[in-house]
């Protein structure tokens, strides 16, 4: 497994060869420059840790090369080299903000060791930058996992035992149960909460994009591969790769992700040579899997090696008992966020939440609350502030909760308004009344024109 990536910099060829023989022995990925134009396009590629370099170049001196990576603010640490020591060039390049500086010949023995030290420092940096970006952000946890259905109670129980450990788990459930905040919150229990959590979805790239994002490749690997990309298998290192609809992943891929759960290694595309990696794997899908292998779409080895951890995440329509409490916990936030002093809901407004079959789930229901509250005229959210796909659902009637002839009529003029899309004429036409008419109806029922 390599430890970081060194950019060397150096003209003298043989020299440049021998050391790039020397550090890749101790598991660096080196790539090479011999002056400092192409070092500054390397360096704003991105994905160099340590910089190697030789004072002297053809093109100028390495102190500027210094100069330049601390006033671009790069996230790189350099060490350089000359085969002339003296001290003031030392305290000139050290004050630039240079790692070290070394003497070729003298000290060749410490630059294998000062190579460790700086990639050190890089890693120790990353890793705070990392835990700085998280601080303020909600991230899913268990507790914020709500509803008291038992089959939810259930499966938040299964997650919280399989967190601890670096176990596979497979997530299984329909589009918006909540499959991708059950991995977070899987992920911020574990061992792996400091280290990233990287999320993909298998069935929103093509195949042969989805190997390149999972495995990264090598430079020249194919047209356009102009240098090495790092994949997700990679960047997610000691953390967590959730792989989500894993059910649409091509069966060659889940091969090669087959061999990462039993080895811990991958090969790049365009690569000869595996390369390691410490990642835990959580999957989820919305098919059937029984039905996916026994039609031959996957393959039973891999769902049995991610079989360990099976959790099965009920659609909302089976948690009657928990769609008011969603409702109500996006109604908080959503008014929160505009600024809007809504704080109920009606019993006809829950009614038809719970009447409502939600095929889309809890992100139907969040996305249906977040317009009930836009929408708003008062303090508490009433039908009207419901989407007509909600309100008017196959066999329903009207919502109004009365029998009374006026009411009835006023609400179907209005509901015909809106699937109209405000166009009146179009309106009228579906109504099978006259334009004049809608219009004295919209007066008298003092709805809006």
């Amino acid at each position: 497994m390599t430890t970081g990536n060194i950019l060397l910099v150096e003209d003298e060829e043989k020299v440049r060869h021998l050391l790039k023989r020397i550090i890749t022995l101790e598991g660096f990925a080196v790539q090479e420059g011999a002056h400092l134009k192409g070092a500054r396009r390397l360096l704003e590629e991105g994905g160099v840790d340590v910089v190697l370099c030789d004072v002297m170049l053809p093109d100028g001196n390495g102190i500027d090369l210094v100069n330049y990576i601390r006033e671009r603010q790069l996230p790189a640490e350099v060490i350089l080299l000359t085969a002339y020591g003296n001290i003031p060039d030392s305290v000139r390049a050290i004050k630039s903000g240079a790692f070290d500086y070394l003497t070729k010949g003298n000290d060749n023995t410490r630059i294998i060791p000062q190579l460790f030290r700086a990639m050190e420092k890089v890693q120790l940096q990353q890793r705070i930058q990392h835990l700085e970006t998280r601080i303020g952000s909600n991230y899913a946890s268990f507790q914020e996992i709500i509803g008291t259905a038992p089959d939810i109670k259930m499966a938040r129980q299964l997650a919280a035992q399989a967190a601890p450990s670096d176990a596979p788990v497979l997530l299984l459930g329909e589009t918006g149960t909540g499959k991708e905040m059950f991995a977070q919150a899987i992920h911020h229990a574990s061992g792996r909460a400091a280290r990233d959590f990287v999320a993909i979805n298998c069935s929103a790239i093509g195949k042969d994009i989805l190997e390149s994002e999972l495995f990264g490749y090598k430079a020249g690997a194919f047209t356009g591969a102009a240098k090495n990309k790092k994949g997700l298998m990679e960047e997610a290192h000691q953390g967590t790769l959730f792989l989500d609809e894993i059910g649409e992943m091509p069966i060659a891929l889940q091969a090669k992700l087959l061999r990462v759960l039993e080895s811990g290694e991958f090969i790049k595309v365009g690569d000869t040579k595996p390369t390691k990696t410490d990642i835990r794997i959580i999957a989820a899908t919305n098919r059937d899997i029984t039905r996916e292998i026994a039609e031959g779409h996957f393959r039973e080895d891999l769902f049995y090696r991610l079989n360990m951890f099976t959790i099965l995440l009920p659609p909302l329509r089976d948690r009657q008992e928990d769609i008011p409490v969603f409702a109500a916990y996006f109604m908080q936030c959503f008014a929160r966020r505009s600024g809007k002093a809504v704080n109920g809901m009606s019993s006809e407004f829950i009614a038809q939440l719970k009447q409502h079959d939600w095929r889309g789930n809890i992100r139907e229901l969040k996305n249906v609350m977040e317009r009930a509250v836009i929408v708003a005229n008062g303090p508490e959210l009433t039908p009207d502030t419901l989407p007509l796909e909600v309100r008017w659902q196959k066999g329903a009637r009207h919502t109004s909760g009365t029998f009374d002839l006026a009411d009835v009529e006023r609400e179907h003029i209005q509901w015909v308004v809106r699937y109209a899309a405000g166009n009146k004429a179009k309106a009228a036409r579906l109504l099978n009344i006259g334009l004049s008419t809608l219009y004295r109806k919209m007066e008298e029922y003092n709805l809006v024109k």
